[in-house]
């Protein structure tokens, strides 16, 4: 055995032998009962390979006493002979070999070989853990500008890593529940992002916690979707300001916010929107290059208000007949869809959909409004999305994500940028079908399609939740990889559990003991499923934690209802 490795035992130091292997777990029986009173469940032991110079590194996942049919026993009342013997249950979690060419001391997560049976078991403590874990956060530490996450419970001098690569390209999730340090863990992995020169991500912020001055300090830009006292602003783009056109809506989403398919006149009403749409597009496009070749979904600029004094005019319209004047075909059939949009149009907290000024009516904005929201030069953007009304807040986020999602799969390869979603409070957006009306339907399409196909196109999908069991089940099950603070919810639990790996189902089984900031990560950005401290992070989100008690408690008070009577008004803080 090469004297620098690791593992150097001595037959003295073995703890038990295994008696049973299946593919992926494995039973051993301990030698002793004070030996197995110093073992704990999620422990890690080294087991001997078959295959020279490597060792098995195995969890334990259950400690137990068993008894047993001995004939040299002493005889039960029944005239049966027991006996009992200690053992644990083990899962394989990789394999450590003490030389591959020129490197020592390499951790991999496959296991070559399983352990023979009588296979000799040993712990690892003290040193040999401290090792362990340098070896396995020196693999990930060597790539560029590695994304240190925290430091590893079971041995704090050791520095936890992820491969930033893998959490991106296949998808994250980062759940816990309200107060368990999930804010804290995100604005970690968003200030190693920003520091990077050209990151490029979106963060939907939901409630306004990531849009303090500690984050504009570290360059991360801050946007927000247009309020009512935002509307008058010029030239909004460059003050961060966001509108989201009715324009870019694709008919099926128009559709959706526009018509009442419970009117019996919907099926014309939904034909004369489609025709009188792609007239007014093709009107704004004619004479350029994209005449003629355009749809009624392609995201080109148009007039909404002549469409309805169109729609106005049919509404009322007389033709001739045989016997003179006759009702038009379209007469009296779309009363209530102009209802709807000029509803849309008045409602002033939909402004940032439906009350364009020039600016936005020009084709030229749409490239504007991508190069602020996806350029890689930009860095980290954060949108504050606090003010959005909530019956439509994922038909928004839908539509920017599709947007953001469509640029990158048309764009060429030689010329796209990787870009992350960061989807804080998913629950609200990415919500299971079952709950969901024709709008929020619409919206959640763009993140299941992100899910499923945005590693192609350098789209990264990052789950934020509170409530993961509300989560779309789809998007989940496309996130290999988990950030799981403490859960106390039971459902949320076992949304967690199901989504694991079979053999690592038991590491959750601690989620409703973890610490604050600290977390169970499993998934293929991290070679060994850990339990994890975060590190604090030097940008502060604003805690939406209210110290109800101490508050109480206070001498005076900071209360102030007309203000906030007025902001309702207004629609606006």
């Amino acid at each position: 055995m090469m004297k620098n490795t690791v593992f150097n035992y001595d037959k003295k130091e073995i703890i038990g032998l295994v008696n049973s292997v299946d593919t992926g777990m494995s039973t051993a029986v301990i030698n002793d009962d004070s030996t197995l009173s110093q073992l704990q469940v999620n422990q890690l032991l080294a087991v001997q390979s078959p295959k020279s110079g490597r060792f098995i590194i195995a969890m334990i996942i259950k400690i137990y006493r068993k008894a047993s049919n001995i004939d040299d026993e002493e005889e039960t009342e029944d005239g049966a002979s027991l006996a009992t013997f200690n053992q644990v249950r083990l899962v394989f979690v990789g394999e450590f070999i003490d030389k591959i060419g020129t490197k020592t001391n390499v951790f991999r997560r496959n296991v070559s070989a399983v352990p023979s049976i009588d296979a000799p078991c040993y712990k690892i403590e003290h040193e040999r853990l401290t090792n362990l874990m340098q070896s396995i956060s020196s693999e990930l530490a060597t790539s560029v500008n590695p994304l240190q996450i925290g430091k590893y419970t079971m041995d704090e001098s050791s520095i936890a890593y992820l491969d930033a690569d893998k959490l991106f390209q296949r998808h994250a999730a980062i759940v816990g529940s309200t107060g368990s340090g999930k804010s804290f863990c995100v604005a970690r992995i968003v200030e190693q992002m920003a520091a990077l020169r050209h990151a490029n991500g979106i963060l939907f912020d939901i409630h306004g916690e990531y849009s303090g001055e500690s984050f504009k300090r570290n360059g991360i830009k801050q946007l927000k979707i247009a309020t009512p006292s935002d509307l008058s602003v010029r030239d909004k783009l460059n003050n961060g300001i966001l509108m989201v056109p009715y324009w870019l809506l694709n008919y099926e989403e128009m559709q959706a916010l526009l018509l009442d398919r419970s009117d019996q006149n919907a099926p014309n009403q939904a034909m004369l929107f489609s025709r009188e749409v792609l007239s007014e597009k093709e009107q704004t496009v004619k004479g350029t290059e994209y005449d003629n070749i355009i749809t009624v979904d392609s995201p080109v600029a148009y007039n909404l208000q002549p469409l309805v004094q169109t729609f106005e005019k049919l509404d009322v319209e007389m033709v001739s007949g045989a016997r003179g004047e006759k009702q038009g075909p379209f007469h009296g059939k779309l009363t209530r869809f102009i209802q709807r949009i000029n509803n849309k149009l008045s409602d002033k907290r939909m402004g940032f959909m439906f009350s364009l000024s020039s600016e936005e009516l020009k084709q030229e904005w749409l490239n504007q409004f991508c190069s602020v929201l996806m350029d890689g030069k930009s860095g980290i953007k954060v949108i504050d999305m606090s003010e959005v009304p909530s019956d439509v807040l994922p038909l928004v986020i839908g539509l920017l994500a599709r947007i953001v999602f469509s640029i990158q799969q048309w764009s060429t390869t030689e010329n796209r940028h990787p870009l992350a979603l960061l989807c804080d409070e998913a629950h609200l957006y990415v919500q299971q079908a079952t709950t969901l009306d024709a709008v929020a339907e619409l919206g959640l399409r763009s993140f299941e399609r992100i899910a499923k196909e945005g590693r192609k196109y350098g789209v990264g999908l990052v789950i934020i939740s509170q409530r993961p069991s509300e989560v779309n089940r789809t998007v989940l099950s496309q996130c290999n990889n988990f950030i799981s603070l403490r859960l106390t919810n039971v459902d949320d639990q076992n949304v967690i559990k199901r989504l694991l790996p079979d053999n690592l189902g038991n590491i959750a089984d601690n989620l409703s003991l973890l610490d604050i900031a600290e977390a169970i990560i499993v998934g293929d950005s991290t070679l060994l499923p850990s339990r994890v401290k975060i590190d604090e992070p030097s940008i502060k989100p604003s805690s939406q934690t209210i110290p109800f008690w101490s508050i109480w408690a206070n001498d005076n008070i900071s209360q102030n209802l007309s203000e906030a009577i007025g902001n309702m008004i207004k629609q606006s803080k």
